[in-house]
Order: structure tokens, then C-alpha cells, then sequence
């Protein structure tokens, strides 16, 4: 990393932001963007973004602001929000909707004037004074509706760089100025034996063309951030707050703060993050994880902002509100990814930086064979390739090729509930060659539950004195009895004694009763008959935990617990495997349990008793090995693990510190939305490449083409105005090949 005052830069001491770029036109557009901006002084990084109009930076806030660096950037024709980002959203969605409307009455005004014209051009060449009418319906089409090419073609002159406005202006404008020189100096053409032909039909038209390319361009780009529009929208403009004296409030969601105690409706949006407090309901979470089935939601159960309630109501304290609520962060998340480069990009940027000059450079070099031997009508035929080759060549198509894959494949993840992080892992993804899986929270759903239980003889009391008992136990799986029996009521006990690494014991009306292992209920004498025993033991093998629970008389119950494989897990490792990448599981648990979950869900590699640190050296053995990996965890103890990873996934229902490290957030906890996830990432780079090759493709076709290549052959010379509509017509082919990842399955 370099400041441009070559003092060295702490990462401490840089701030990093983004910031809407207004104005750009083309790919070149960012290009100069980025190169401004990596200039000024305290700037240690800058990158543009074309498709999202984004620009992101990293400054020294001691060397430079953001109003010094808009004021740069305007200096260049261009324009940054530096906005607050409450409002920044609101202010750019209105001058987006306003230079659309703009650009639609501009693009419509340009087609009805440019038809009279072109009716002349082509069918009535010969009508009286046709020339002069042309000349009046094609001026304000060139300079008024056109105006916007000329002076920002200005600007990037002045600023020795040039961009697609450049080429529309120089072709337009050398289009008009020759049309009028030859009608108004018709004789000069005359007197040396050549017709003097007007060409006010193309400047028009080309004008009408690219206008209308821009129009078509931004209702499809519009269509591809439909995801993050989407995530906005979910988030209500007002909530009912409850008071401390129990009345009803209705406030704006920026009214809301922490710990307030908010009533939500049926049918009404979560405003923010919190817990229940009282009350149930199902909660529709499916924008947020991209599960279709509602949630129950219960007292101490979270909830999130954007997710919807279905017919109950209930009340919740606010944890997280603003910036800070789940929604928020995915939204930013999203936007920051879609804003990022993949790795392919930087060539792109490259090319786009040198082809203006280039193509300039070739329509003068055109112009100029043209004028050498191009025999009699070499100029007419000259001025007209040239200006050919100006409107046909494309930059937008090459630099919206890789972005707007992005947006599109980054906003369908999100609405899936797969959170990508930046375009390189995305990009990344598809090579994934071993899947690495964390068990517990991961593969199972890291609760565990009662899964068995066998009564000598099953009476309401006993279950009632077990849960009793089970409640006061501040014993890990205490929690799965108590779940297990929460039909029942509990009962008053008279004593209670923890016995550790064995059980508990407690008397209720004067009779003991144990709950624990076998070896509690050997030192107390209690018998075991011959069918719990079995039972036990077939259990036992299966790999389930035994609790024993009994009276000091009987044995009266056995129960088995264990951490229950998620439904999804068999079918979503059988889908990983299908795409021919291995799946690995790892798991701190001991031989018996990671055996029995590995046969259950297929799983042919998997390492019992493994420490966080074995987990990360795991996954640099299959590195070492020229394996792309990907590893999936939960919990803080994968965090190093994934650190390792070429993909890192995480599970988004699991700790914090999991999801900031992984360049995947999996919101479900469904194993399934890996395989969409590698499937999602072969779909994009699948586009970009047909984007990039169908952009250079038509570039490499249809510049020489412009230029005459064709002409000593069949007499063929493309009309500028069809080259215009061609120029057009390839970026909306581009972003609209990018809009098919959408309804790819």
C-alpha cells in the first residue's frame, strides 16, 4: 500500500468508506473515477464500480475528507453522495428516478424528431428542400437532447482522458458539421465532380439509438439490484411501542431504542432485533434465510428485523436497532459485495482504460486509408467509416460483462438466504474440490433432545417428579428432559443434592428419587431390570447418551439423548457429493457418536476428538494436497478453521465471530444451500465468461467491419445509423444475459 506523500500508512489509521458515483456514462467513466481519486493526496486505495456506480476508498482522515475528495471528483465532470447513509439511499433513489424520467422524455423526444429525418434520408432524397427540413429536426436532437455528450466529452478533454460520451460526440458531431458544410457549400463538391451527401439522418438517429441503449440498460440494471430493493423494503416506516404504564404508542422506527417493548400485530413487519417477551406466533423469516416454512416464536425466543408475523401477536424488547439489526448488516453486506471486483475485473478495467484512445486512433487511421485509396468518393466514404467506427465501438458491454453477473448472483444468493461477501469468493466457490463439515450445530442441530425413553411402569407422577427434578439440575442435557416433558406440571421437592459426575437426588413426600448415570444408581443399590438394561445398551451403541432415572426402591425410566442429525443433512451432503466434491466431517466428539452420524448421512471421511487447532491443520492438509477447500462451521472453535479456508461458510444461526470470519453466511441452518451455493457460483463465472466473450467478440467483429473491411469485396459500407443501433443493443444483450442467472435453478 502506497500514500501518495509516500509516508507509510497503518491500517489503524485509514478510514474506509463507499460512495454513490453520479454521472458516469461508461466503463472508461470508472476507470478515470478510480485513477482521480487514487491521486489525491492521502488516498491509499480507491476502486470503481460501474454496474453498482460505487466508489470505494480508503484515506487518511488527517490528509483528506470526503467533501475534498467530491470536490476532485467533480472537478472531473463526475459527482459523489457524501451523504450521511440514513439519507444517502433516499436522496440517490430520487435523483436515480429523476434522470431516468429524464433520460425516458429525452429518448422519446429524440426518436419523434429523428423520424422525419430519417423518412428523408432514405425515401425522399429528392424532396424540395429536404435538406434544410432535416437540418431543422436533426439541430436540437444533436444539440439540445445530445448536449449532455458534448460537455462531458469536454470535461474529459480537458482532463486529457476520454469515454464513450467522447466517441458519441466526435461521431455525432463530425457527422452534422459535414452534413452542413456540404449543403450549404454544395458547389465545393460540385466543381470537382462528387454529389454532396448530408448525413443529418445519423447523427440523429445515432443519438436516439444510445439514448434508448441507456434507457433499456437501466431498467434491466434496476432489475438486477431488485434484491437489495427488495431487502430495503422490508424494514416498517413506523412501530406500536408499549409503555411502562401499559398504553399503546405508535413511532417512527427512528424513534426506536434499546429495551423498548414493542407489540407487533398479525401480519405486521419486525422493526427490529430483540426477544420476546410475551405472547407467540409464527414468524415468516423466509427474506431473511430464504426458508418458505414460518417459525413459532416464543417468550426468550429472537426475533429480527424485516421478518413478518403471522396471525398471533406478541411483544418483544429491542436488542439492536439502526445499523446494528441483522437486516441491516445483510443489506450492507450485499451492497458491498456487489460492489467488489472479481478477479477477472482488473483485466477488464485495464482494457477499458486504453480503448477510447484506441478507437479514436483507429477511425483516424481509417480516415486516413480511406483518403489514400478510397478513389473518388474517398473522403464522403473516409468521414463516413470513421464515424462508423466511433458509434459501433462498445466499452459499456465490456465493462458491464463481469459486474453485473455480480450484482446478479450476489442479489439471488441474498434472496436465498446465502450471504456472499465479496465477488472473489464467489468467484472462488465454483472450484471448491473438498467440502469440509463441522458436526455439531452443522451436520445435527447442536440441541440436544430426548430421542428414546422407556418406562417400567409410565405414570404421570413419575414424569412429573423427573421434570421437577430435571429443572433445578444445572446439568447440560437437564435442558432436553425438561423440553421433553413440558406437557406435564412439575411438583414441590424437599430436598435437592447435585452429586458431580453422577446425578442428582431429591425427596418428594419423603421418598428419595435419582436421576443421572448407571453408576449413581449401583452405589445407591437400586436394581435395574433385565428390559431397561437391554434397552440401555442398545441405545448405547447407537451412541446416544443413558440417563438413568429411578426411586430409591426401582429403577423406574431410562431415557436416550442426542443431538439430533438435521433433516436436511442426508440430502444436502448427498447433493454436495453429486457435484463431485468430497465431504469431510470433524467433530470434538468421540469415536462411537462421529462414527454413527458419519454412517447415517453417508459421510465416508471423518476425524473424531479433534481440538479448534486440529480442525485448521485439517484443512491445510488437503491444501497442501492442491485442494481447493471450503469449510462449514458454527461455532467460535471452527473460527480458525475457517480462517484457513480457501471458502469459508458459515452457519447463521451460530456465534458471531463464525459469521465475521466467513466469506459465506449461510442464514438457515439448512446444509442444502452449499450445493446452491457452489451451483450459484459456476452459474456466474458461467456468465461473465459468455458476457466477456460475446463483448470482445462484437468489438473484434464489428470495428473492422465499421471501418470497410468489407467494402473491396462486396462494396459493403455499414450505415452509421445501424451501427449505433448495434452499439446499443450489445450492452442490453450483456445485462440482460446477466438477468437469466435469476431463473436459473
Amino acid at each position: 500500500m502506497t500514500i501518495n506523500d509516500k509516508s507509510p500508512a497503518k491500517a489503524e489509521d485509514l478510514i474506509q468508506q463507499s460512495f454513490p458515483v453520479l454521472n458516469m456514462s461508461c466503463a472508461s467513466c470508472a476507470v478515470n473515477v478510480e485513477n482521480i481519486v487514487k491521486s489525491i493526496d492521502g488516498v491509499a486505495d480507491a476502486s470503481v464500480n460501474f454496474a453498482t456506480a460505487t466508489l470505494s476508498v480508503k484515506y487518511m482522515a488527517n490528509k483528506i475528507d470526503p467533501p475534498a475528495l467530491q470536490k476532485e471528483v467533480q472537478s472531473a465532470g463526475y459527482d459523489l453522495l457524501i451523504e450521511d447513509e440514513t439519507s444517502r439511499q433516499e436522496l440517490l433513489e430520487t435523483i436515480r428516478e429523476k434522470n431516468f424520467q429524464t433520460l425516458r422524455n429525452k429518448t422519446f423526444l429524440a426518436g419523434i424528431l429523428s423520424l422525419p429525418v430519417v423518412m428523408i434520408g432514405m425515401f425522399f432524397m429528392d424532396l424540395p428542400y429536404g435538406n434544410e427540413i432535416s437540418w431543422l429536426f436533426s439541430t436540437p436532437v444533436v444539440f439540445w437532447v445530445g448536449k449532455g455528450f458534448f460537455v462531458n466529452a469536454w470535461k474529459q478533454a480537458k482532463h486529457r482522458s476520454a469515454n464513450m460520451d467522447t466517441l458519441v460526440a466526435l461521431s455525432t458531431g463530425t457527422a452534422y458539421l459535414f452534413s452542413v458544410f456540404n449543403m450549404l457549400f454544395a458547389d465545393f463538391w460540385l466543381a470537382r465532380g462528387l454529389q454532396p451527401h448530408v448525413y443529418f439522418e445519423a447523427s440523429a438517429v445515432i443519438i436516439f439509438f444510445i439514448l434508448l441503449g441507456k434507457l433499456l440498460e437501466e431498467t434491466a440494471e434496476g432489475n438486477s439490484s431488485s434484491a437489495i430493493k427488495k431487502l430495503m423494503g422490508l424494514q416498517p416506516k413506523t412501530v406500536t411501542i408499549v409503555l411502562p404504564g401499559g398504553q399503546e404508542k405508535q413511532a417512527c422506527i427512528g424513534d426506536v431504542t434499546i429495551d423498548d417493548i414493542i407489540l407487533v400485530k398479525p401480519g405486521e413487519k419486525i422493526a427490529v432485533d430483540g426477544i420476546v417477551t410475551s405472547g407467540s406466533s409464527y414468524v415468516d423469516e423466509s427474506m431473511l434465510s430464504g426458508e418458505s416454512v414460518p417459525i413459532l416464536k416464543e417468550e426468550n425466543e429472537k426475533v429480527f428485523a424485516g421478518t413478518i408475523n403471522q396471525k398471533g401477536s406478541f411483544k418483544f424488547k429491542a436488542e439492536k436497532i439502526g445499523k446494528e439489526t441483522v437486516l441491516a448488516q445483510i443489506i450492507k453486506t450485499v451492497q458491498d459485495a456487489q460492489g467488489s471486483k472479481a478477479p477477472v475485473q482488473k483485466l477488464v478495467d485495464k482494457i477499458a482504460g486504453i480503448f477510447v484512445p484506441t478507437v479514436i486512433g483507429i477511425a483516424l487511421i481509417t480516415f486516413i486509408i480511406w483518403l489514400l485509396f478510397g478513389g473518388q468518393n474517398n473522403v464522403a466514404h473516409g468521414l463516413l467509416a470513421a464515424i462508423t467506427v466511433l458509434v459501433i465501438a462498445c466499452p459499456c458491454a465490456l465493462g458491464l460483462a463481469t459486474p453485473t453477473a455480480i450484482m446478479v448472483g450476489i442479489g439471488k444468493g441474498a434472496e436465498n438466504g446465502i450471504l456472499i461477501k465479496d465477488a472473489e469468493c464467489l468467484e472462488l466457490a465454483r472450484n471448491i474440490q473438498s467440502v469440509v463439515l463441522d458436526k455439531t450445530g452443522t451436520i445435527t442441530k447442536g440441541k440436544p433432545q430426548v430421542t428414546d425413553s422407556k418406562w417400567l411402569d409410565e405414570t404421570d407422577l413419575g414424569k412429573r417428579v423427573l421434570l421437577s427434578i430435571e429443572k433445578q439440575s444445572g446439568h447440560p442435557l437437564a435442558e432436553a428432559v425438561v423440553n421433553y416433558l413440558e406437557y406435564v406440571q412439575d411438583v414441590s421437592l424437599s430436598k435437592f443434592e447435585s452429586i458431580t459426575g453422577k446425578g442428582v437426588k431429591a425427596m418428594y413426600k419423603g421418598e428419595s428419587y435419582f436421576v443421572g448415570n448407571k453408576q449413581l444408581l449401583t452405589e445407591n443399590n437400586i436394581p435395574i431390570t433385565n428390559g431397561l438394561q437391554q434397552q440401555a445398551e442398545e441405545w448405547a451403541k447407537l451412541s446416544k447418551t443413558v440417563i438413568w432415572f429411578a426411586s430409591g426402591k426401582q429403577t423406574l425410566s431410562v431415557l436416550a439423548i442426542s443431538d439430533k442429525i438435521r433433516e436436511t443433512s442426508v440430502e444436502a451432503i448427498r447433493q454436495i457429493q453429486e457435484m463431485r466434491v468430497n465431504v469431510y466431517m470433524l467433530t470434538g466428539d468421540n469415536e462411537f457418536t462421529a462414527q454413527a452420524v458419519a454412517q447415517q448421512t453417508n459421510i465416508p471421511y471423518y476425524k473424531a476428538e479433534v481440538l479448534p487447532q486440529d480442525k485448521a491443520d485439517f484443512v491445510k492438509e488437503l491444501q497442501r494436497k492442491g485442494e481447493v477447500v471450503a469449510m462449514v462451521g458454527d461455532g467460535i472453535n471452527d473460527s480458525t478453521a475457517l480462517a484457513t479456508a480457501d471458502v469459508s461458510i458459515a452457519m447463521g444461526k451460530g456465534s458471531d465471530i463464525a459469521m465475521e470470519v466467513a466469506k459465506i453466511t449461510i442464514i438457515s441452518p439448512d446444509l442444502t444451500k452449499i450445493s446452491q451455493a457452489i451451483r450459484l457460483s459456476r452459474q456466474t463465472v458461467s456468465t461473465i465468461k459468455q458476457n466477456l466473450f460475446w463483448a470482445f467478440i462484437y468489438n473484434l467483429v464489428g470495428i473492422p467491419v465499421a471501418a470497410g473491411i468489407l467494402y473491396p469485396v462486396n462494396g459493403f459500407l455499414l450505415n452509421p445509423m445501424i451501427a449505433g443501433a448495434a452499439m446499443a443493443l450489445s450492452s442490453v444483450s450483456v445485462v440482460c444475459n446477466s438477468l437469466r442467472l435469476k431463473w436459473k435453478k
